[in-house]
């Protein structure tokens, strides 16, 4: 779809507004050191926070985790016990492990990757989240697509019953995107985006949409339950007293073989 001059200003006129009068200026990976350069560390944190899981509940965590973990060199020294203690609350646990081993790997060869391949070589780091990277930390024009965008471009672009591609979002995004300044364009449409999902519902017009599993009562959370109870090490007998799910024993295979927790003798502690 190729727009005009007038869509695209008539667009960026309705956005820049609604992110000077709303912005969320003061989240915490928005702001710049003292040097006025944006940390690509915090940055990272924030992102594999951010999958799947929204602001509301990412802040909290997200401003003790640094406070535990100020640099990248902390995170990567630390245990990985310790790093799902201090993960506990957000959930997909595995994003702990994956943060905490893209920390040891970045550590290990003294620069953090300023590139998307180099980004996607590091676990947990997709496509969509190494632009978000690029774009934040270094204020690169790197094209990436998540939910927010989807539904900004969907209710502006889009009729009511058209179903879209990625490959159509990503076409008027390359068109729309402010190259100069990325970092604060991906902000405002973020916030957008948040304000355009208390309006309306069109998610599931994207062919990428994949609505998320409740929790209650989900494999999530027996999961989350296990990783909480070994906050002190446990025989199989103490934890199937606390938690009586039938999913037990599969959760407790699952997350031993994901090397999230170790077993010896029938006694479980966290990774």
């Amino acid at each position: 779809m190729q727009l005009t001059n007038t869509q695209i200003q008539s667009f960026l006129e309705i956005l820049w507004e609604y992110y000077d009068q709303h912005g969320r200026h003061d989240l915490l990976w928005r702001q710049s050191g003292d040097m006025e350069r944006f940390d690509p560390y915090i940055i990272l944190v924030s992102e594999i926070m951010l999958q799947q899981t929204q602001v509301s509940r990412v802040e909290p965590k997200f401003h003790d985790f640094i406070k535990q973990y100020p640099t990248l060199e902390r995170l990567a020294a630390a245990e990985l016990a310790d790093v799902l203690r201090a993960w506990q609350g957000l959930g997909y646990n595995r994003r702990a492990k994956f943060l905490w081993q893209a920390a040891i790997s970045i550590a290990h060869g003294n620069n953090f990757p300023t590139t998307r391949s180099e980004l996607q070589e590091l676990p947990g780091i997709g496509s969509n989240t190494a632009g978000a990277i690029l774009a934040y930390a270094y204020n690169q024009p790197a094209v990436f697509i998540e939910t927010n965008i989807r539904t900004v471009y969907i209710q502006h672009f889009t009729s009511d019953d058209k179903t879209v591609s990625d490959d159509f979002i990503r076409d008027l995004l390359e068109q729309t995107l402010d190259r100069e300044n990325p970092r604060e364009f991906y902000w405002a449409l973020m916030d957008y985006g948040t304000y355009l999902k208390t309006q309306v519902r069109n998610n599931a017009q994207s062919a990428h949409y994949k609505k998320q599993s409740k929790f209650e009562g989900s494999k999530r959370q027996v999961r989350g339950a296990v990783l909480r109870a070994l906050d002190t090490p446990q025989t199989g007998l103490q934890l199937a007293s606390t938690i009586t799910d039938e999913r037990l024993a599969t959760v407790l295979y699952e997350l031993e073989k994901e090397r999230l927790i170790c077993q010896k003798d029938g006694k479980y502690w966290l990774g």
